[in-house]
C-alpha cells in the first residue's frame, strides 16, 4: 500500500520557502507517513531520479526550527517547464515510474505560477492513466502574483525587507542633504506585478519621509513625465528617492532596462532577464538634470534575507505546507492551497484550496485603484493590505554571532 510523500521546490526561493517544506515534513510524519522524500532540484532533478529521504535525516525539533529559518531552497530548485502531455508521454511515463518505485501517495510541489502549471499537468496525466498519486500545489512567490489566494508566502518577508532597506537608504542619503543634490533610484523585483515595488512605501513614517516616487509595471512608464517630476521635486528637496519595478515598460512595449545595457538572457519559460532599470534611469536623470545619481539594485537580497522574516509570513508558510499534506491525504488532487483573509483588523487568515487549473498560468496584478491617480505612488488601501503581512519577527538561531542554517552535504544528508 502506498504510504510515502514526496515534496519539491521550484522557481525563485523566498526567505520562508523552507518553512513550507518543514510544514510538509512535520505534518506528514505526524500523520503516520512512512517516508518523506525530497526532490533534489525540483521536477528536473526528479526526472534524473535525484531525491533524498528526509525522514532519515531530519530527526529533531531543532532541525525543524533551523529549517524554517534557512534561506534559499533547501532541496535545490529549478526553472524547468514540463512539456504538454500529448506528444511527450515518455516524460510522464518516466516520472510516474519513479512515483511507483517509491510508493508515492502524495506529491507536493512548492512554487509559483510555473510550478502550479506542473501540478496541473501531472494531475491531468494521473487522471488519464488512472494513477492513484494525488498532486497538490503549495504556494510560494515573493512576487505575490498567484491568482485566487489573498497573498503568497514569501511576499510578507520580502515586503518587510524592502521597506526596511528603503528606510535605511533614505536615512543614509539625507545625511548629505546640506550640500549635495542626489537622486537615488532603487530597482525592485517584479516583472508584470508591482506588489514588491509598492512595498517601498512601508519606509514612510514619522521617522522617515519614505520614497518620493514609486513606479510599478501595471502602468505605462512615461520617461518625459518622470524627468519632469524629478525636476519639480528637486528644488524643494535636495535628496530624492525613487522606487521602480524592474518590469516597467514605455509606451512601445519595451522594458526600460532594454533602453540601456540590459541582458539578452531568456530562461526556460521565455522570461527575459530584467536588470539595469535603475542604472538606465539614473543615467537619464544625470544627463537631463546634471545632478548626482545613484542606482541600487536589491536583486536576490529581497528573497534571501532570512534574518528579517515576518513571523506572520513564516507561520503561514508552515501552515500551507501542512495544509497541502492534509488535502492530499484526504484525497484531493489538482488543487493548490491558498490563504484566505477573514479579517484585516484584527488580522485573521485561514487556509483553503482551489482548482489549480484556474490558477496555473494566471497572474494577479495590483488593482488600479491601489495606485494613485498620477501613477507614481500607492494608496492607503495598498498599505492596509500589506501591513498585517509584515508583522513580528522570528530571529535566526545564532552561533558565534552568525545565523545557523540547516544544510545538505553533497551525499544528500542534511546536517546542522
Amino acid at each position: 500500500m502506498r504510504n510515502n510523500v514526496i515534496v519539491g521546490q521550484s522557481g525563485g526561493p523566498t526567505a520562508v520557502i523552507n518553512s513550507s517544506l518543514a510544514g510538509v515534513y512535520k505534518s506528514a510524519m505526524d500523520r503516520g507517513i512512512e517516508k518523506v522524500y525530497g526532490m533534489r532540484h525540483g521536477i528536473l532533478g526528479f526526472l534524473d531520479e535525484q531525491y533524498t529521504d528526509l525522514s532519515e535525516h531530519i530527526k529533531s525539533e531543532l532541525d525543524i526550527e533551523l529549517l524554517k529559518r534557512t534561506p534559499a531552497a533547501f532541496l535545490g530548485t529549478c526553472r524547468y517547464k514540463l512539456p504538454e502531455i500529448y506528444g511527450h508521454e515518455d516524460v510522464y511515463k518516466k516520472i510516474f515510474a519513479v512515483l511507483d518505485k517509491l510508493d508515492i501517495s502524495c506529491f507536493l510541489y512548492i512554487g509559483g505560477n510555473d510550478s502550479m502549471d506542473t501540478i496541473r499537468k501531472l494531475s491531468d496525466y494521473a487522471v488519464i492513466v488512472d494513477h492513484p498519486t494525488r498532486f497538490v500545489g503549495v504556494p510560494k512567490t515573493i512576487d505575490n502574483d498567484l491568482a485566487v489566494t489573498d497573498h503568497t508566502p514569501g511576499y510578507g518577508s520580502a515586503a518587510k525587507y524592502i521597506g526596511t532597506a528603503l528606510k535605511e537608504v533614505i536615512a543614509d542619503t539625507l545625511s548629505f542633504a546640506y550640500d549635495t543634490k542626489i537622486v537615488t533610484i532603487v530597482e525592485i523585483m517584479g516583472r508584470h506585478a508591482g506588489w514588491l515595488t509598492g512595498a517601498a512605501a512601508l519606509a514612510e513614517g514619522e521617522d522617515s519621509v519614505g520614497p518620493d516616487l514609486i513606479y510599478m509595471p501595471e502602468l505605462t512608464f512615461d520617461m518625459e513625465r518622470f524627468v519632469d517630476k524629478v525636476k519639480e521635486i528637486l528644488p524643494k528637496k535636495k535628496c530624492i528617492t525613487v522606487a521602480v519595478s524592474e518590469g516597467i515598460k514605455v509606451a512601445n512595449g519595451k522594458y526600460v532596462c532594454e533602453l540601456g545595457e540590459g541582458s539578452d538572457y531568456v530562461d526556460a519559460f521565455g522570461h527575459k532577464q530584467l536588470t539595469g532599470t535603475a542604472r538606465t534611469l539614473a543615467t537619464v536623470i544625470s544627463a537631463e538634470i546634471g545632478c548626482k545619481t545613484r542606482a541600487i539594485e536589491l536583486s536576490t537580497l529581497q528573497r534571501s534575507a532570512s534574518h528579517l522574516v515576518s513571523r506572520v509570513d513564516i507561520t503561514e508558510a508552515f501552515q500551507v505546507g501542512a495544509a497541502g499534506v492534509k488535502a492530499a491525504m484526504e484525497g484531493e488532487t489538482g488543487k493548490m492551497i491558498l490563504l484566505k483573509r477573514v479579517s484585516n483588523d484584527p488580522y485573521i487568515c485561514i487556509t483553503d484550496m482551489h482548482d489549480v487549473h484556474k490558477i496555473a498560468n494566471a497572474e494577479k496584478t495590483v488593482p488600479r485603484e491601489w495606485i494613485n491617480e498620477s501613477g507614481d505612488y500607492v494608496t492607503k488601501e495598498f498599505m492596509d493590505y500589506m501591513k498585517p503581512l509584515i508583522q513580528a519577527e522570528l530571529p535566526p538561531i545564532q552561533v558565534e554571532g552568525i545565523p545557523r542554517y540547516l544544510y545538505m552535504r553533497k551525499n544528500g544528508t542534511p546536517v546542522t
